[in-house]
């Protein structure tokens, strides 16, 4: 999966699912994706916020932009929304953590961050680039997925849901991987007083919730 910052539980899931999980930060850059931006509770309404990027093209890979380095605004906009939040006081270190990684490469400052909440949640999976992979990459879509899975010596292929039109279970299975889809089953807590607001970043989740109450809703999927 693409590198995305802070990305909803359903991400997590996946993450949690598999033995090693590939961040694929060699391929192109999506403008107005979910890469550098998401979704906070922010005065019981949703909203957006997005790292401030320097060099963000769609003819750009991922790993070839960079992160500007204040990202002071978005720091105190995320303070200001979870200050009172249950667990504020456990996540909001680990956060100015993810902050201030020295590399500022987009893709390796994502990784971290990812790296970094998978040692909260105390999730085991193995991570590693896609880009550290020797693989062809003249190949495309379902083609070069397929390769990298024959390099890493996969059996198994799991995807988020939305990728059912990209990818052939017939096509995996000829050549010997068993091809998943992970849907994420409804999940619902409590944030403040509001009517809750669904599929928000992992950090909304991390603020409201304990460790503990997270890992068991990391297993509230289903794989089609």
């Amino acid at each position: 999966m693409q590198p995305y910052f802070l990305p909803y539980i359903g991400y997590w899931q996946l993450i949690n699912a598999v033995d090693e999980y590939v961040i694929y930060d060699d391929v192109s850059y999506i403008k107005g994706g979910w890469i550098n931006r998401n979704k906070l509770l922010l005065n019981e309404k949703e909203f957006m916020f997005n790292l401030i990027l320097f060099g963000a093209s769609p003819n750009k890979l991922i790993n070839e932009i960079f992160v500007a380095e204040n990202q002071s605004k978005l720091i105190k906009t995320i303070e200001t929304a979870y200050k009172k939040a249950s667990y504020f006081d456990n996540v909001f270190p680990v956060i100015r953590n993810i902050f201030e990684y020295e590399n500022k490469n987009l893709a390796r400052l994502i990784g971290n961050s990812i790296i970094q909440i998978a040692n909260y949640l105390d999730v085991k999976t193995k991570f590693i680039y896609s880009s550290e992979i020797e693989k062809d990459c003249l190949l495309k879509g379902q083609e070069k997925i397929l390769n990298i899975c024959d390099i890493v010596q996969a059996t198994e292929y799991c995807n988020a849901i939305g990728g059912m039109n990209l990818y052939n279970k017939l096509d995996f299975e000829t050549n010997n991987i068993k091809l998943f889809f992970l849907k994420t089953q409804p999940i619902e807590y409590t944030q403040f007083n509001n009517t809750f607001v669904p599929n928000l970043s992992i950090l909304d989740v991390m603020m409201f919730n304990s460790v503990e109450e997270i890992n068991n809703m990391l297993d509230k999927y289903e794989l089609v």
